[in-house]
């Protein structure tokens, strides 16, 4: 037995606002123009007093047709979007909105009060959903500057007497997600499939077949702009690599002129006599200075967003991304511990995965998104190598033991390196014994230059400091700068030096040069290092004889300063600081240092630390080195270790054995300059 009750609405249940989705009954019959306001009136009329729900399906006739419309959003009298209920009671004054496919037949006209358009698929997305983390900033000013008048009708923009941004720039380095975004942002818009082109694809080996391939693009796009006017539909246009084919006019030597063609013939498309509104035109590249620069003003490409490398929250997100599957899955091992954490009203495992995730992200300064993905592919590739025996390929595997643990992460972690991240072991191998306390005057030096590192990380008058270390060959020079690298944390440590350089041509040892400025520039702190100056300089004392055009560039590059938020750190060494002073190099540097070779106190610090003498003997020894770089020190040391006989090394650095002082004095004679 079903009871049944009269309903009376509660107060305030009038529906403010019906949008509806008009569509005929049959499917693909005809095509009709539907006016707004009248439709409206009559429906009114009709369903007066009726109760609404989102969802809902009602048909009606209207003018000799049989429509559907579907509720997409009722909003109430008097209550905000957010916490509305999703049903309401048609009024006099409820205001329908009224929205139709493209592919229904249906057209709206004389909607002039709507507040937005359908260009997007969706009324609201998750860039997370989408594959895209971290560059959340980026996606806001793009739909700032590219999407926010396009969400307004037509007569609106009309009145405000603007166009539509027709083209969009995306640069940045490799890897961080620019074509990701450009996909991306082609799936959520509501119009044509977008095309994609990759730059060469675009390119004929026939006369002006190049031209009509970049004419064929915009085909589409004219004829609907000149059927259906401002109704036509959005079409996207996904240029990938376009420094390919954009290059700037004139700086191409092929004979064909090609290249200045199909750049004449895109500006002709954008923004030519006959220019489209209806178009957007997407660009990616990594080289955004070879880019033609009549592309890039307002009217064509005028919005250019960076795409940068992700900052510690980005990776978290990318993280989060790329492990989602694996913690929903259960093949993340519980590797933090929990019971020193207050959790309150967390859930554990999703607090456990979140801050694994946040320690993750700290460990990987200054990766790419497509690097952060690369780590977490070679950390399931040792999780699955676990449960693979070599010894019998066909053996079942156990789904259940397949756990990605933080070593894994770690591991991967050492496969896995950034292209724009610090060059540890270079770094490294610039210091093969360490470093040890070799006296006051380095101690000292060494604490200045921290508070060089310190000075570049917070202050705001700082973007660009440089250092130049200088002193006799071998005295530690670019040992200390390759460990105040290390110490610094930077994400970005390179080291320039002409052992990689060999046999290059003057005008490619200044494009090397300059593209590790010009990555260090992507980073948000960096040092590099610039070591043997004067090597760099091709400088022979004969002559004397060096590069101008080196000199020049790096004159340059020493007083440029870094793109906004971006600081650097350069450190110098030089065994010629006299020359470098007379080429005007000395006067680049902020704060010059001289490091001395080693007093008989200061030796004999050292050789206590290596404790390789018996204690007698390290005056005597200390005594002997007075004056002596640090890196011939060692190099002594190495000499005497091996015994009159060889093979006496091991038992010397383990402490067994001791160094004789005799024939210490024996290999001290073989140095006859130091």
């Amino acid at each position: 037995m079903v009871t049944m009750y009269q309903f009376i609405p509660p107060q305030d249940f009038n529906l403010a606002l019906l949008r509806v989705e008009l569509e005929f009954v049959k499917k693909g019959t005809k095509n009709e123009q539907v006016d707004a306001v009248l439709l409206a009136n009559q429906l009114r009329k009709r369903f007066i007093n009726q109760v609404m729900t989102v969802g809902q399906k009602v048909t009606f006739e209207y003018h000799g047709n049989n429509y559907i419309f579907t509720i997409s959003e009722a909003q109430l009298v008097g209550q905000e979007t957010s916490g509305a209920p999703e049903r309401g009671m048609i009024s006099g004054d409820t205001y329908f909105i009224f929205d139709a496919q493209n592919s229904s037949g249906i057209k709206v006209v004389n909607q002039r009060e709507a507040a937005s358009s359908n260009i997007f698929k969706h009324k609201e997305f998750n860039l997370q959903s989408l594959g895209i983390g971290g560059l959340g900033a980026e996606f806001a000013d793009i739909f700032r500057r590219a999407f926010a008048s396009r969400v307004f009708p037509p007569h609106v923009t009309s009145k405000l007497g603007i166009k539509h941004v027709k083209g969009m720039l995306l640069y940045g380095p490799p890897g961080t997600g620019k074509t990701l975004m450009a996909r991306q942002i082609g799936k959520m818009l509501n119009g044509k499939e977008p095309k994609i082109v990759n730059g060469p694809e675009v390119l004929s080996k026939f006369v002006g077949e190049t031209e009509k391939n970049v004419r064929d693009l915009f085909a589409d796009a004219e004829n609907d702009q000149r059927t259906r006017g401002d109704d036509s539909d959005l079409h996207v246009i996904i240029f990938d690599e376009i420094d390919a084919i954009c290059k700037s006019r004139g700086s191409t030597r092929d004979g064909t002129g090609v290249h200045d063609s199909i750049v004449n013939q895109l500006l002709t498309k954008i923004d030519g006599v006959e220019s489209l509104n209806n178009v957007l035109l997407i660009g990616m590249t990594n080289r955004k200075d070879l880019l033609d620069e009549a592309l890039l003003r307002p009217g064509r490409l005028e919005v250019q967003v960076e795409i940068s490398l992700p900052d510690e929250n980005g990776r978290f997100q990318i993280l989060q991304i790329h492990t989602n599957k694996m913690k929903e899955n259960s093949f993340l091992a519980p590797d933090v511990n929990l019971q020193e954490l207050v959790l309150f009203s967390i859930d554990c495992e999703i607090f456990s995965w979140v801050l694994w995730m946040i320690k993750l992200a700290a460990r990987t300064k200054n990766y790419s998104g497509a690097e952060l993905e690369g780590v977490v592919k070679s950390a399931v590739s040792f999780a699955l190598n676990r449960q693979v025996s070599m010894d019998d390929l066909t053996k079942p595997v156990d789904e259940e033991n397949i756990k990605v643990t933080m070593e894994d992460f770690l591991n991967a972690l050492h496969e896995i390196v950034p292209a724009f991240g610090a060059s540890t072991d270079d770094l490294e191998r610039c210091r093969l014994n360490g470093m040890v306390d070799c006296g006051d005057r380095h101690k000292h030096i060494y604490q200045r230059a921290m508070l060089l590192v310190e000075q570049v990380k917070v202050s705001k008058g700082s973007p660009l400091v440089t250092c130049l270390l200088e002193g006799s060959s071998g005295s530690g020079k670019t040992a200390l700068a390759a460990t105040v690298g290390i110490d610094s944390d930077f994400p970005y440590v390179k080291i320039v030096s002409a052992e990689t350089m060999i046999g290059l041509h003057e005008s490619t040892k200044c494009a090397h040069i300059v593209k590790v400025f010009e990555d260090a520039y992507k980073s948000p702190l960096s040092i590099i290092i610039l070591d043997d100056i004067e090597r760099l300089l091709e400088y022979v004392a004969i002559g004397p004889r060096f590069s101008n055009l080196i000199s020049q560039t790096l004159l340059v590059l020493l007083k440029r300063l870094p793109p906004k938020g971006k600081k650097l750190l350069v450190f110098g060494t030089t065994s010629e600081v006299s020359f470098l002073d007379s080429v005007g190099l000395c006067d680049a540097f902020s704060v010059t240092y001289h490091l001395p070779t080693l007093k008989t106190a200061d030796a004999k610090k050292v050789l206590e630390q290596l404790n390789v003498f018996a204690e007698e003997d390290v005056t005597a020894a200390a005594e002997a080195l007075n004056e002596m770089p640090i890196k011939k020190l060692y190099m002594l040391i190495e000499m005497a270790a091996q015994g009159k006989q060889g093979g006496a090394a091991e038992a010397i650095f383990s402490g067994k054995e001791k160094i004789k002082i005799s024939h210490f004095y024996d290999c001290l004679q073989d140095v006859v300059r130091f």
